[in-house]
């Protein structure tokens, strides 16, 4: 196999993880606080030592798939007069006590339970500014929740839904569409600004994915075929050579 298909089958490999991640951000887009994913590819550089190449032969460059990365970008607010669904403006993210650990999320449409754990849709609880789930009382049946997160009833506070940040951005794992695993140490968010009867909606654009989608299809189809003409093109001159030596 020549170098030229090498370079070739580089390029469909990391087309094939942009259209993976492409079909993601569709697949969640009506996903409330879903951030949109983009993938970065780069140059490999490979030098060539073999005597007579033409000029510019000397380097070979083949795509390479860097990593991952969430678009931040605020989404928008909408509004679903749920006492219970609260959405964070500006940076920040719940935290949410999961089986595998305590993980965030940005998507604020919460419930509660029977015994007055308010939690996601999952069941998982919420929170607070201590990392203990927020309960509600029995009899408490009016919530306010302020913009610093302080969760209000007819009985008095019933908690302060905690809002941090992870240390670092680009360590943060995305598990499933809604739920985000950060690696190292999270901070609190000194002053939060959040927003009751409000759900922040995904910031995929449906329209900006479905034509990058048709992008990439093009482009794997255009390396694809260079592929499959290059393996013609390898079989016939070993077809050739192998008559002329028979």
């Amino acid at each position: 196999m020549e170098n030229a298909t090498y370079i070739a089958l580089s390029r469909l490999d990391t087309e094939q993880r942009a259209m993976s991640v492409v079909a993601n951000n569709l697949a969640n887009a009506s996903t409330a606080g879903f951030k949109g994913e983009q993938v970065l590819f780069s140059d490999y550089l490979s030098r060539q030592s073999a005597s007579g190449l033409p000029p510019g032969g000397d380097i070979q460059s083949y795509t390479q798939d860097r990593a991952t990365f969430r678009d931040t970008t605020q989404g928008e607010f909408q509004q679903t007069g749920n006492p219970l669904d609260v959405a964070i403006g500006g940076d920040g993210y719940f935290q949410i006590r999961t089986d595998h650990g305590v993980r965030l999320t940005r998507s604020g449409r919460f419930e509660r339970l029977t015994d007055g754990t308010i939690s996601d849709e999952s069941g998982n609880a919420v929170l607070d500014t201590q990392g203990n789930p927020i309960r509600l009382n029995p009899t408490d049946h009016s919530v306010t929740i302020t913009s610093d997160g302080t969760i209000e009833t007819e009985t008095g506070i019933a908690g302060q839904i905690g809002i941090v940040t992870p240390a670092d951005e680009n360590r943060v794992h995305q598990e499933g569409g809604k739920l985000l695993r950060a690696e190292g140490q999270t901070t609190a968010v000194a002053a939060p600004k959040l927003m009751q009867g409000a759900l922040e909606a995904s910031n995929v654009k449906a329209m900006t994915e479905m034509t990058r989608m048709m992008d990439i299809q093009r482009n794997f189809q255009f390396i694809a075929q260079f592929v499959e003409s290059e393996a013609t093109r390898q079989q016939d001159a070993i077809s050739k050579i192998v008559q002329n030596q028979s």
